[in-house]
């Protein structure tokens, strides 16, 4: 049975009402309602009213018993079904609490959740800023939510920002809110777009594109077929999407325009008394052209002024000529109407606000606002919360804020307007060197030998561990990268490559981020304008393993770490040279070519001994071992192998403590497959269950999850089931503890298969 939709009693009622010739008043005098309770019930304000509220109105009205039974069956639904939502990037905004009007636009809305034929409905609400376009929607998507079994789900692709969201990351946030994990959205734009739409087709959602900033952003975010639906906002009309209807929203009737200035100031507390208020707000409407966005600043400002009467602001609008001709001159109104709060503000809010349009990314935190303004950090946390009660930034998480795509935009006209263009750059410039001195000091924490500095009590951001440095790289990311592309356009090539450099360890706990090609490929691009061969040679190296490691391209990496070895060689950087052979050697073997991969990783075990790098040979045994394996070669593996933990066990080889760990770990399983691989099945096992125990101290959860599975095949093909299911359950824990629910899925499959019963016992019975 379809269940009525959130907001369907409020329809209903106003229906039998009309068809009565009644007033709101006259219904409220008939049934004993209150006039406001009714008016809430008809505007989906209450979704779900008492049940002999609902029997006084029936009896009011007069309805047939079938007319009394829908309104009964709608207050029950309203009452108990809540709205779904998807979460993560997908969060769907909440409802304003004093929308008012739209009703037709709504109702157009409605309509659109569901397409002919099986095909996706996909629905274009477009108009000038600050009509309330994403007011409408987000409206819409609460009240038919539960129309959708898989919830709504809400991106910002941000099309008024100077540098829109990309369709690929678009792609990669709503993968995400999908329940796609990081670490199986491909880096490829096309087998992303390949999978987002194989997601959609299986789902029924309502996906809501905002902001959206022209066609070729929005096309491949249409997945075509399935029981979703996907609205669009827009300030343009994105005629060149086809198969959509559309929608140009215009703004408010003036009824509803006052209504709203009504609702916002329906708590206030006026200390400048009520001279003729009603006529005021009409007026005050009038002045903000009817736009929503200006109604509601408007309102806030008097919320913020309870000594001023709505008559006292329509007189000030009235008087702030270019102010007017902003407000009813297109897009200029907007622009006014943010002026009202932004005239408000203390002179220091005022600096933070300009100059928190030079950040990049999509939010920020007062560390960022201090860097910008030379404000100390807990002076701007400050400021940036007197910004927040203004609703000039929005809270995102609980120190960080980010603007709303008009306001950004307003922010940025603001600081050319008020801020010299020296003044700009040197603003930029700090934030940028500030991005990544951080991120070279985040990244130390996974260098070999880091030593950590003397906490400063005075700095914005205190990275005391690995945990602490880990969070800021990953929470800054789009910044620290958009500072290391503005370093290489400004020439400040030595920082490119310091800041690079310093990312390398840090990389492999990453591997799904995306952007490692592009960091180490601006590295090389810095060591190149630089001249620095050496440089150069390092940088390439770290290209070839996010090439094979993150990008799925071992050809590609094969190529580039030869090119490195050549440079290396070249000016006689002999750990260069070694690391070189190293990654082209696993890319060697990644291409099943493993004959050249023993090549490649001769050259590099010959060349790192030399070299004063502890860390390099270790890997480059694992490699080693690797090949052998892809060989059959499984004594000569185990001989590689053996050589790792001579070198670990002993204190003048062993490398760093965290990256010991690590190897010793990775060693180990390899261990596993090689006596798996020569048919030593109780060797194997008990290597097995070594190495599983090693990575508990060690933060490789799909490693470990993936050793547990393996130990779990060796012991069912050993007829050791009962054994199995237990180590094979515990890689399916593993791996939901961490979201890798890929894995977890198909180890729960495969469990499904596997009798509960030991095969042996079952036998001997």
């Amino acid at each position: 049975m379809k269940h009525p939709e959130p907001g369907f009693l409020g329809v209903r009622l106003r229906s039998h009402r009309t068809s009565a010739g009644m007033t709101l008043e006259e219904l409220s005098q008939a049934s004993g309602v209150s006039v406001r309770a009714i008016g809430d019930i008809e505007r989906g304000r209450s979704r779900g009213a008492q049940e002999r509220s609902v029997e006084a109105l029936a009896e009011a009205l007069g309805l047939t018993e079938g007319g009394r039974s829908q309104l009964l069956t709608a207050a029950r639904e309203g009452r108990r079904r809540p709205v779904a939502v998807l979460s993560g990037w997908g969060d769907l905004p909440p409802v304003l609490p004093d929308f008012v009007g739209r009703g037709t636009e709504a109702d157009w809305l409605r309509d659109r959740c569901a397409g002919p034929g099986g095909r996706t409905p996909v629905a274009i609400v477009s108009g000038g800023p600050g009509l309330g376009k994403t007011s409408l929607v987000v409206h819409t998507a609460h009240a038919v939510a539960d129309r959708f079994a898989d919830g709504v789900c809400f991106l910002d692709l941000r099309g008024l920002d100077p540098v829109p969201l990309a369709p690929e990351e678009a792609l990669l946030r709503l993968l995400d809110a999908l329940g796609v994990r990081e670490r199986d959205i491909p880096a490829d734009p096309q087998q992303r777009l390949t999978l987002y739409r194989r997601v959609v087709k299986d789902r029924a959602a309502l996906i809501v594109l905002d902001n959206a900033a022209y066609e070729a952003q929005v096309r491949p975010l249409l997945p075509g077929v399935g029981d979703s639906a996907v609205w669009i906002t827009s300030r343009r009309m994105l005629s060149g999407i086809e198969h959509a209807d559309r929608l140009n929203l215009r703004p408010l009737p003036g009824p509803d325009a006052t209504s709203l200035l009504s609702n916002i100031l329906a708590t206030r507390n006026s200390d400048g008394g009520d001279d003729n208020s009603v006529d005021a707000l009409a007026d005050i409407a009038g002045l903000c052209g009817n736009s929503p966005l200006a109604l509601r600043i408007a309102g806030n400002r008097l919320l913020s002024r309870p000594a001023w009467s709505p008559r006292a602001l329509a007189e000030r609008l009235a008087f702030e000529d270019l102010r007017l001709d902003r407000l009813t001159a297109g897009d200029l109104h907007i622009q006014a109407a943010f002026t009202l709060s932004y005239d408000q503000l203390t002179d220091p809010a005022k600096l933070l606000f300009r100059r928190l349009a030079l950040v990049p990314g999509a939010d920020f935190g007062p560390a960022l606002g201090a860097a910008l303004t030379e404000q100390p950090w807990a002076a701007v946390e400050q400021t940036m919360d007197e910004l927040i009660e203004l609703s000039l930034l929005v809270p995102t998480t609980a120190d960080r804020a980010s603007f709303h795509d008009l306001l950004r935009l307003f922010a940025d006209r603001r600081l050319h307007d008020e801020d010299t263009p020296d003044s700009r750059g040197r603003a930029r410039t700090r934030m940028n060197d500030w991005l990544l001195a951080t991120a070279r000091e985040a990244g130390q924490w996974f260098e070999p030998g880091h030593v950590p500095a003397p906490a400063d009590p005075a700095a914005a951001v205190r990275l005391g561990s690995q945990d602490a440095a880990d969070a800021w790289i990953r929470t800054e990311n789009v910044n620290w990268l958009a500072a290391l592309r503005q370093a290489v356009a400004d020439g400040a090539y030595e920082s490119v490559l310091a800041t690079a450099d310093s990312m390398h360890w840090f990389s492999d706990r990453w591997t799904y981020w995306g952007h490692w090609h592009t960091v180490f490929a601006l590295a090389c691009e810095a060591a190149l304008a630089l001249g620095d061969a050496a440089a150069e040679a390092t940088h390439l190296n770290y290209l070839s393993w996010a090439q094979s490691m993150c990008l799925g391209r071992p050809a590609e990496a094969l190529a580039t770490a030869l090119r490195a070895a050549e440079l290396a060689r070249q000016c006689d950087d002999q750990r260069q040279q070694a690391w070189a052979y190293n990654y082209a050697g696993y890319a060697a073997a990644l291409l099943d070519r493993p004959l050249e991969a023993l090549d490649h990783l001769q050259k590099s075990i010959a060349l790192f001994p030399g070299s004063g790098d502890k860390e390099g040979l270790p890997q480059a045994l694992i490699a080693l071992a690797r090949a052998y394996f892809l060989l059959g070669r499984f004594g000569d593996g185990m001989q590689a192998l053996e050589r790792i933990f001579q070198l670990l066990d002993a204190p003048a080889t062993a490398p760093a403590a965290h990256i010991t760990e690590m190897t010793r770990f990775i060693a180990q399983g390899w261990v596993a497959r090689m006596h798996a691989g020569a048919g030593r099945w109780d060797e194997a096992i008990s290597a097995y269950r070594t190495a599983v125990e090693l990575g508990v101290a060690v933060d490789f959860p799909q490693i470990q999850g993936g050793m547990l599975s393996a130990l779990a095949e060796v012991l069912h093909d050993q007829g050791r089931t009962t054994e199995a299911r237990e180590a094979l359950d515990r890689a399916r824990r593993v791996f939901l503890a961490n979201d890798f629910t890929t894995e977890a899925d198909q180890t729960r499959k495969l469990l499904d298969t596997w009798p509960a019963e030991d095969d042996r016992l079952a036998d001997a019975e």
